[in-house]
């Protein structure tokens, strides 16, 4: 398995949920008060059988209109027609806005060959909540014209590709884990979403659960040190993929 980071941009995120692009080469930390700073990288991972995307980013354009997703797809020698399964962590506007693409004021799939793995709880929470991190008109666009493939609890999607629910984060989150031959391949989504979260081991505000989801970084921690998963840090900022060492008191990623 290869994997590839499409690295989105860093930026910072307050109260009002927004996005706004930070680059410290030229924005101040001091004119951001209150906020949150991530970076956004979805996964693209080469299996023998399938081209897998861990979640779709923002959904944002260049300049030129071409979607970001789109363009880092192709700079590491693929076409976004080939991506077979988009696994999707949780429905959030920064893992969701990807999944479809804003194209002279019309919407239209960004990956119309895949499918999309969704669990079924996520997808019905998205619609009955009114938390403005879900995008429902998204959602309303894909329940009409994508191909749609929802999950529940634990389980396989094919011989590579396993699931597992775990709450914490949203009430309805999943993580992925692909095996072949000796590579293991963690995506935790935002249950485990940088080193940092892994190795201070803290609760976070903005989990649904923060004290499930800091036991569970735990429990993959341990899990990933174990069987020598490569992990996937979706809004990893000091890296974007690692391995998992257990040292006394905690843990140590490493490249």
């Amino acid at each position: 398995m290869q994997v590839h980071t499409l690295y989105e941009g860093t930026y910072s995120v307050d109260a009002s949920k927004k996005f706004v692009p930070f680059d410290p080469t030229i924005h101040q930390f001091k004119d951001r008060p209150a906020s949150l700073f991530i970076n956004i990288q979805p996964f693209l991972v080469e299996l023998k059988n399938d081209l897998i995307l861990f979640d779709t980013g923002l959904g944002l354009s260049d300049d030129h209109g071409e979607l970001i997703l789109h363009k880092n797809i192709r700079n590491v020698g693929f076409d976004p027609s080939d991506v077979t399964k988009v696994l999707m962590s949780h429905l959030h506007y920064d893992h969701a806005g990807g999944m479809v693409h804003h194209l002279n004021n019309n919407m239209e799939l960004s990956f119309p060959d895949a499918i999309y793995y969704i669990n079924r709880g996520e997808w019905e929470t998205a619609f009955s909540t009114s938390s403005t991190s879900y995008h429902t008109d998204i959602f309303d666009f894909l329940q009409r014209n994508a191909q749609l493939n929802f999950v529940e609890g634990n389980g396989n999607i094919t011989d590579s590709i396993a699931y597992e629910f775990t709450g914490a984060h949203t009430p309805n989150h999943q993580v992925f884990l692909l095996k072949e031959g000796s590579q293991k391949i963690f995506f935790g989504g935002d249950v485990l979403p940088e080193p940092e979260e892994l190795v201070k081991n803290f609760i976070a505000k903005y989990d649904f659960d923060g004290r499930k989801a800091m036991e569970l970084r735990k429990e993959f921690g341990k899990r990933a040190a174990e069987e020598q998963w490569e992990c996937l840090f979706y809004h990893g900022k000091s890296a974007a993929t690692g391995f998992v060492n257990l040292v006394e008191g905690g843990f140590k990623v490493s490249s």
